[in-house]
């Protein structure tokens, strides 16, 4: 669901999120824990990736890993 193109275009970042981003990895072996698949793990960064590029275009403020991974 929701725009092809706007999942095209994070299916790579979530890909080299999950292998090379520290928080983002633990969030995805969390997840695995609980039982996901490998789709709904790619699909969970993707929107982690998403919330945290809304954060900062609003707020104005510059990415803040501690601040963005808290939630």
């Amino acid at each position: 669901m929701g725009s092809s193109r706007l999942r095209a275009g994070l299916y790579m970042p979530a890909i080299s999120a999950l292998t090379y981003n520290e928080a983002i990895r633990a969030m995805g072996e969390r997840l695995r824990e609980r039982g996901k698949t490998g789709k709904q793990i790619v699909c969970a960064a993707m929107r982690k990736l998403l919330n945290i590029a809304y954060g900062v275009l609003k707020s104005g403020q510059p990415f803040d890993a501690k601040l963005a991974l808290a939630h």
